[in-house]
This record gives C-alpha cells, structure tokens and sequence, in this order.
C-alpha cells in the first residue's frame, strides 16, 4: 500500500528530534552546533536564516561526511515546510550521526529567530 508523503513524514517523525527554531538558536549555540538549510541553492538565495549553511538535501550526506565527520556534531536541519528536513534528518541518522534535530517551524519563522 503506497503512503502519502505526509504519512511518510508522520511515521518518520516518531524517531526524530524535534525542535522549534528559538530552542534550536539557544541549544545550537549552547553546544557549538550548526543549523543546515536543506532548500537548493536558488531557494536559499531568495530567502535565508542567519547563520545557516546551505547544503542541499540531494548533497547532504556526501557534504555532511566529508565537511564534518565528527558524529557527535549538534546539527539542526531546517527546510520551508519540514518536509525535506525531515527526509534529511533521517539519512544523517542512517550514516550514523547521533545529535541531528529537526527544527519544526515553517521558515519566515526561523528568518525571524535566526
């Protein structure tokens, strides 16, 4: 039976950590962690947080690896909606990454925090 992505992003969702941005700014700062825009680079230049690193979901794992092999990194991954963060997330976990957070928030919301 095929699955909506919402449903795909519902089930996901349970083994995630979530955040909203304000307790993302604070807990990244806290533990000298990096916030990643996973939106493509079009998108990124139109519109972006402060303080954010753009790599795209299609990148990412590849990028993450090689730019910051430490597994322990607090990462925080935000996209428009969450879709793609969430997606995102859920590969850094798989490669073996231990502290990813999914920041919940659309993103004029993390414009306004970050």
């Amino acid at each position: 039976m095929l699955k909506t992505i919402p449903e795909v992003i519902a089930h996901a969702m349970k083994s995630l950590n979530t955040i909203t941005a304000a307790e993302a700014e604070k807990k990244c700062k806290q533990e000298n962690g990096i916030i990643i825009d996973v939106r493509e680079p079009a998108e990124f230049a139109e519109k972006a947080a402060k303080n954010t690193i753009n790599i795209p979901r299609g990148l990412l794992e590849m990028k993450m690896l090689q730019q910051y092999p430490d597994e322990n990194l607090a990462i925080f991954i935000h996209c428009a909606t969450g879709a793609r963060a969430t997606f995102s997330a859920e590969q850094l976990k798989r490669v073996g990454y231990k502290n990813v957070w999914v920041v919940t928030c659309m993103l004029d919301d993390i414009c306004c925090v970050f």
